[in-house]
């Protein structure tokens, strides 16, 4: 059961990164974001996800 969850968090995580690399955002925005949700784990999985997905473009302009 702990490897399905752990492919689970490794598949979004490469998701959600993915996913920051295609905004247009500058480059220092990009790292600031996937160190923010790689760091963080399931908790920055959740904050990507549920909120920060789309307001990252007018933080980051």
């Amino acid at each position: 059961m702990g490897k399905i969850i752990y492919l689970v968090g490794l598949v979004l995580a490469v998701l959600a990164v993915i996913d920051i690399i295609k905004k247009p955002i500058s480059l220092v925005g990009k790292i600031i974001c996937c160190v923010v949700v790689l760091g963080l784990s399931w908790l920055g999985l959740a904050l990507y996800y549920l909120w920060a997905k789309n307001h990252i473009t007018e933080w980051f302009k």
